[in-house]
């Protein structure tokens, strides 16, 4: 079944100095305010993934705070421990609500990797479409390179590329982007908007606040960057501040403002299909007007023919019986299982396969005509 536009989805990047406020310990009574807010926009149908930094500290603070050599290895074993205080925070926070939390624990390779970046939108949108928030952080506890400054900053851009998001909010200890360093110059002034990230937007963003955290406001620039050329609108925001996420929701200037560079999901596409083909699916005369002129997904009924090896989430070409390239997909379903279910009905891919992982083939949303 194809997807409805579903209700507004936001990211919120919560950077470790909010969740903290400056305390070297997590901030139970401030998370409690923030959890409010996210179950207020949560009852109003908003879709809202969290993604919080915080577990170092976390950690830090549960082992009393160890004396420990400054090496990876100390800071993985902060965040393993320290991973599992902060999700309980959360959970016990939401539960005051009745609501339910999912973790999901990402790292970059997660996203690069193609199909493991399928697997983790999958999971992403069904904790969604079950009323269910996401808590999203970096696996440092098993990141094999070193812990990068703002990697959460970056991560959160991504989850809001994987989430198909109108919306990020990444909540600091700064009022936002201000045309000087505040800590430096009284006289700096803070910049609502910027409808373009440029070099001396770039140079004018300082480095971390607090060495609690990693993130710093270079890196907020640069998830800021990544995220609208993907069609995101995302805003620097106080973490601070009373209902900032609510009242960001609902379209109140709050902080620095980036405004999106491109089409959404065209932008999106073209991020998804970097990567050359790595195979080709035959569609029949139904299924080509099916998508040319309906401009619908493509369905196993209308498959006929599977050229090549691939695995679920590698880029294909989609070609006519008169051997045109259509257009490229991403399908749901490897090689093997597509030439099992071809010219089969959806409904009885479950049967066929023994799983299934939607009614689809290759989604709209992951297909783009040529």
């Amino acid at each position: 079944m194809e997807n409805s536009k579903k209700e507004k989805t936001i990211v919120v990047k919560f950077g470790t100095s909010t969740l903290t406020q400056g305390s070297p310990k997590l901030n139970r009574a401030h998370m409690m305010e923030i959890v409010r807010q996210i179950t207020q926009l949560h009852q109003a149908g908003f879709r809202v993934i969290i993604v919080s930094s915080g577990a170092m500290a976390a950690g830090r603070h549960y082992l009393n705070h160890p004396q420990l050599p400054p090496t990876i290895a100390s800071k993985q074993l902060l965040a393993a421990v320290g991973q599992s205080q902060l999700i309980q925070t959360w959970e016990q926070l939401f539960a005051v609500y009745d609501i339910h939390i999912g973790q999901i624990l990402l790292t970059r390779a997660d996203i690069e990797d193609r199909e493991r970046f399928l697997n983790a939108r999958d999971t992403l949108h069904a904790l969604l479409d079950n009323r269910i928030i996401p808590v999203i952080n970096e696996n440092d506890a098993v990141a094999t390179a070193e812990i990068k400054v703002g990697d959460n900053d970056n991560l959160s851009a991504l989850v809001a590329i994987l989430a198909q998001a109108e919306q990020l909010y990444l909540l600091t200890d700064q009022q936002g982007l201000f045309d000087s360093d505040p800590r430096k110059n009284p006289q700096a002034k803070l910049i609502p908007v910027v409808d373009k990230i440029t070099d001396h937007i770039r140079s004018i963003a300082g480095g971390s606040g607090t060495n609690l955290g990693t993130g710093g406001m270079s890196t907020k620039i640069t998830a800021a960057d990544v995220a609208t050329r993907s069609g995101v609108e995302t805003v620097i925001a106080p973490g601070n501040r009373p209902n900032v996420i609510a009242d960001l929701a609902y379209g109140k200037a709050i902080g620095t403002k980036f405004t999106v560079q491109t089409d959404r999901l065209e932008s999106r596409k073209q991020w998804l299909f970097a990567a050359p083909a790595a195979g080709v699916v035959v569609i029949d005369d139904g299924a080509e007007s099916a998508v040319l002129i309906q401009h619908k997904s493509l369905l196993p009924a209308g498959i006929v023919e599977i050229d090549g090896r691939f695995s679920r989430g590698e880029v294909v070409k989609i070609r006519t019986r008169s051997g045109k390239d259509i257009a490229l997909g991403v399908p749901r379903y490897n090689s093997d299982a597509l030439s099992r279910i071809k010219g089969q009905k959806s409904q009885d891919i479950e049967r066929i396969l023994g799983y299934e992982y939607g009614s689809v083939a290759v989604h709209r949303d992951d297909m783009i005509v040529l």
